[in-house]
């Protein structure tokens, strides 16, 4: 089994640097400083689960790398229309592309089936070139559900968590993916592989529309936008209009509102990855997150005043970010 990682950043280079302790066949695609520093260095992992160092195969040129069985998209959301031509050097007949990306991925509507069938969401794929690129038949499905960042080139902080879903676009428990899953439980990772994957995109996001944005907003963390008074009512606001747009699309959600507050206060002083991508001067991933759901509430008639204006509000501030910071090398989805 032979494994690309297209952006081995954070969360990317995560995954590549425990499959390679593993053993696998993994090569990690970055550029600048970071791969310059994982070819002179290897790449390095710290965490409270125990350090280690790693010598994997690294490359700034996909096109050198030849035909690969599984390439892990691991670019923000915004990146992945520059990503997705220079992939198909990577493409066999076989080859599965597993997306990481956070919010609505771009092929959600594809094989979906009624009215909504072939969708394309302006805000995920502008113009149509990654849809037009990776064939709906490539697709798997994936969320990490573990923090890291990229404390410094060739070196990457590992700060809680270990599980990947995986999930079919058609709710099948395919041997494609219970193979790369084996590969990745290999690996040290949990890998549930689930038939509902369209409802695990709508759980995490009901937390990522509403946090991600609001704690770039205001530089608060995950405990401290659910203990405060007022950002606790308007995080409440967004989750409220978020869940309304999934049940549009048929998506009853498992878990309730109070429930995912709670689960955000346990994981405590943790600052978002798009609070994370604003300090550092990086592009927010506000678009397939925010704005893709504003997206289809317009679409589906679902009135969105809060998200609509913390939505306009953030994306005022990635512009302002745009103009002030010159951007430093960007990490993948976490």
């Amino acid at each position: 089994m032979r494994i690309v990682i297209a952006g081995a950043g954070a969360i990317g280079g995560y995954i590549g640097a425990r499959l390679a302790r593993a053993g696998a066949d993994v090569v990690l695609f970055a550029r600048g400083p970071h791969l310059r520093a994982m070819q002179t260095r290897g790449l390095r992992v710290t965490s409270a689960d125990g350090d280690f160092e790693v010598r994997p195969q690294v490359t700034g040129d996909l096109a050198a790398i030849g035909k690969a069985d599984y390439v892990f998209l691991g670019v923000k959301a915004h990146s992945l229309t520059a990503l997705a031509p220079q992939l198909p050097p990577l493409f066999g007949p076989d080859t599965v592309v597993v997306s990481t990306q956070n919010g609505i991925p771009w092929w959600y509507f594809q094989s979906y089936g009624g009215e909504l069938d072939g969708l394309r969401l302006e805000r995920v794929d502008p113009g149509g070139v990654i849809g037009s690129t990776i064939e709906p038949r490539r697709i798997l499905g994936s969320l990490a559900y573990f923090a890291t960042d990229l404390a410094e080139p060739g070196v990457i902080h590992h700060i809680e968590g270990n599980r990947i879903s995986f999930g079919e676009p058609d709710g099948s428990k395919s041997e494609r993916a219970r193979a790369i899953a084996e590969a990745l439980i290999g690996a040290g990772f949990r890998c549930p592989v689930t038939p509902r994957f369209r409802h695990e995109i709508w759980v995490k996001l009901l937390g990522n529309v509403a946090f991600n944005p609001i704690s770039a907003l205001t530089a608060g963390t995950l405990e401290e936008l659910v203990r405060h008074p007022d950002t606790n009512r308007l995080v409440r606001d967004l989750m409220v209009e978020t869940e309304t747009v999934a049940g549009k699309l048929g998506i009853e959600l498992p878990i309730s509102i109070d429930q995912r507050m709670a689960g955000a206060e346990r994981v405590g002083a943790h600052k978002t990855s798009m609070l994370q991508d604003y300090e550092a001067g990086r592009p927010m991933e506000l678009e397939a997150v925010v704005g893709a759901v504003v997206e289809l509430g317009e679409r589906l008639g679902v009135p969105m005043p809060s998200t609509r204006a913390v939505y306009a509000c953030a994306k005022l501030l990635d512009e302002h970010r745009g103009r002030r910071v010159a951007p430093r090398a960007e990490g993948v989805a976490s």
